[in-house]
């Protein structure tokens, strides 16, 4: 398997075991992020420490996790991102669009402090 998928209380994570997220990953990964939002889940934290390498398709499946935690009003944090994934989020100018940190830790931080603030009525503010 490219990821594993591990359910929290508040958040699922996925790890990749891959260097690769490419077409031959991105398919599984979309179906994966439509199962976790059928699950009622909204916080998705994904760890991409081992990725070397990102395609045009991998980007498409960032993007889709992103809109569907926005739309379930949650998270989509991306942690762990090498300089070659970086660098490609940064040309597409998707590092502007997708949260990111860099590591599993502070991805978990980050998410609670998003949680915090809706749950005081901060959800507000992104609409």
């Amino acid at each position: 398997m490219n990821f594993e998928t591990i359910k929290y209380d508040n958040y699922t994570l996925i790890s990749f075991q891959s260097e690769k997220l490419d077409s031959l990953v991105a398919p599984d990964l979309k179906s994966e992020f439509v199962h976790i939002n059928k699950q009622k889940e909204r916080n998705i934290l994904m760890d991409i420490s081992n990725v070397k390498y990102c395609d045009s398709s991998g980007l498409s499946a960032l993007l889709i996790a992103n809109r569907i935690c926005k739309e379930a009003k949650g998270s989509f944090i991306i942690c762990g991102i090498q300089p070659m994934v970086k660098k490609l989020l940064k040309i597409s100018q998707l590092d502007k669009i997708l949260i990111q940190t860099p590591t599993l830790p502070e991805a978990i931080d980050y998410l609670y402090m998003e949680e915090l603030e809706r749950n005081l009525g901060g959800d507000d503010l992104d609409d």
